[in-house]
């Protein structure tokens, strides 16, 4: 009998381990990344789904609320209800000079309600150049044009929220930090 003992050898594949999707592609990218987390008051987008029960939008509108009292700007699109609506709520309680509203058309082009809840918001951005657009195509632009304007995006979405998903992708694409929250 010899004094050596035995020895297992467990061959893990490195593809497990190996999701660099999520890494940036240069250390710039890591250090405006990491900067953007640490930094305290930044410019943050949160859209997300129209569909929302009540507890939900209740979630986003005290989140928001209190990521405007921590310095944080917010921006988002129009909505009567859903995420936006909660958000603009949120905002509105907090400090209204915080909250900037990109709209995917006009004022005038949004239902009655939605016009309502802009009321009193001093920073909306409208778009008349797309008015002739469908109101899906014009929400699609609108989304990336939020984006490319924040430090951070939150999004709440279910799994089945296509454009949705296309926004967080795009996001992540421009380097983005990106929160997502899903629903279902």
């Amino acid at each position: 009998m010899t004094d050596e003992k035995e020895r297992i050898t467990i061959k893990v594949p490195i593809e497990e381990f190996d999701d660099t999707d999520d890494m940036p592609e240069t250390s710039d990218q890591l250090a405006q990344e990491l900067a953007t987390i640490q930094q305290t008051a930044k410019k943050i987008a949160i859209i997300g789904s129209r569909n929302l029960a009540i507890t939900h939008q209740q979630i986003i509108e005290t989140l928001t609320f209190a990521l405007v009292k921590q310095g944080n700007s917010i921006i988002t699109s129009g909505g009567s209800s859903g995420t936006n609506a909660a958000a603009i709520r949120g905002c509105m309680a907090a400090d209204p000079q915080k909250l900037k509203v990109i709209l995917p058309q006009t004022i005038g082009q949004q239902p009655s309600d939605v016009q309502d809840q802009l009321i009193g918001i001093p920073n909306i951005v409208e778009h008349p150049d797309r008015a002739m657009m469908t109101l899906a195509d014009a929400s699609r632009i609108c989304n990336r044009e939020i984006i490319d304007e924040c430090q951070q995006l939150i999004c709440f979405l279910s799994h089945t929220s296509g454009t949705l998903h296309k926004a967080i992708a795009y996001a992540e694409e421009v380097h983005k930090v990106v929160t997502v929250f899903y629903l279902d």
